[in-house]
């Protein structure tokens, strides 16, 4: 399975690539279009719902035709539809630009994931933290990327186009490898029913909390280092970086932890170590004390989303993928609209206060961390 191991791993590498050179350029656009908080908000709104009808869409897809036959394609689109985002001339084209990147990334998120679980299946080994690490390695290349390509004074546009030729390259590897899944059985039939096990709603509560503070990370670090704390446009670029370091030790780690301290004392102390980094550097408010805060702040939530979705995959077998499916579906709807709703607050109470939200969702998790525990099956007479 190392073919198939290292095509899917490609995958989660160009998905996060893609959202961190779009992450370190919000800045330059931001100023070229000389949007404010608010007007850029209703644009990173087009990511949502993109994704929305992407994720709407590729979810009956992958049941009919199978997971590798979505990923494929949606992983080469993923370079392509980077690109114009940069050529936008106004807040209704970038929206428009914005809304096509989020129906490809929900579809390649989605897609992938599903893959992803099949190589693990086939394998016999618990591998999607890996997985989730990879993704945080492709985030942080592409916003450092994006960084030194601002740092050296350089358009967006030959950002996007330089990131998005070596995406498409990624992609076409990945296809080569890619492990062929066959169609669900219960594609037709619709399965054992529309139920659930018990819970699995709020683990996706939990998801949601998680993915709120990543796609906040994502989409707003860069604009509170630059707008708020003076940070020039190259420093702006290393709050998601550290995020996206320390995400993926974390991620890297997180099977070993696992085994050792167990899924609950994990997911708490992972709440309160976010909750905690996040809040104290938004009470200092100094550039390099933000980017230590960031950094904490996602080292803090690397280890949960995994460990929800473990959860989850475990809480009853004969429905596991439908509520894994649950599950990301919440969660995935948090990391998109997260950054929607920061921009809203900012707009009421300025970015600093706003950016308390994802910390506050944090300790949430850390207080309902039981909820991860799986339930003793009942006695049977």
């Amino acid at each position: 399975m190392r073919r198939e191991r290292v095509a899917v791993s490609l995958m989660f590498f160009l998905a996060g690539a893609a959202v961190g050179a779009w992450t370190a350029r919000i800045p330059a656009i931001k100023e070229r279009l000389n949007a404010g908080d608010g007007q850029l908000s209703l644009a990173l709104l087009a990511i949502a719902a993109g994704a929305v009808i992407g994720m709407t869409v590729v979810g009956r897809l992958v049941d009919r035709f199978g997971s590798s036959r979505v990923a494929k394609p949606a992983a080469l689109a993923q370079g392509v539809v980077l690109i114009p985002p940069g050529f936008a001339d106004g807040l209704a084209s970038l929206a428009g630009a914005l809304l096509v990147f989020g129906i490809v990334h929900g579809v390649l998120d989605v897609s992938m994931n599903a893959n992803a679980v099949e190589v693990e299946r086939a394998g016999g080994r618990r591998i999607m933290s890996s997985f989730h690490a990879i993704f945080s390695i492709g985030g942080f290349t592409g916003a450092a990327a994006g960084g030194l390509f601002a740092a050296a004074g350089l358009s967006v546009q030959v950002t996007f186009m330089s990131v998005g030729a070596v995406i498409v390259v990624l992609a076409v590897w990945a296809a080569r490898w890619t492990l062929r899944s066959t169609p669900s059985p219960h594609a037709e039939t619709g399965g054992r029913g529309s139920g659930h096990p018990r819970g699995i709603v709020f683990l996706g509560v939990l998801a949601f909390c998680c993915l709120v503070g990543e796609g906040a990370a994502a989409d707003w670090s860069s604009v509170y280092l630059h707008d708020h704390l003076a940070a020039s446009a190259g420093a702006a670029a290393a709050g998601y970086a550290a995020f996206s370091i320390m995400m993926t030790a974390g991620r890297l780690a997180g099977d070993r932890l696992a085994a050792r301290l167990g899924a609950v004392p994990l997911v708490r102390g992972c709440g309160l170590l976010a909750a905690g980094g996040l809040g104290v550097a938004l009470l200092i408010r100094d550039p390099v004390a933000g980017v230590i805060g960031f950094g904490c702040f996602g080292a803090g939530l690397s280890c949960i989303v995994p460990q929800v979705f473990s959860a989850a995959g475990h809480r009853d077998p004969a429905y596991a993928g439908r509520a894994l499916a649950r599950v990301a579906s919440i969660g995935y709807l948090g990391f998109l609209t997260g950054p929607v709703i920061i921009g809203a607050m900012a707009e009421v109470a300025g970015l600093p206060r706003a950016l308390a939200i994802p910390a506050l969702l944090a300790a949430f998790v850390a207080v309902t961390a039981t909820a991860l525990r799986t339930p003793r099956p009942a006695r049977v007479r």
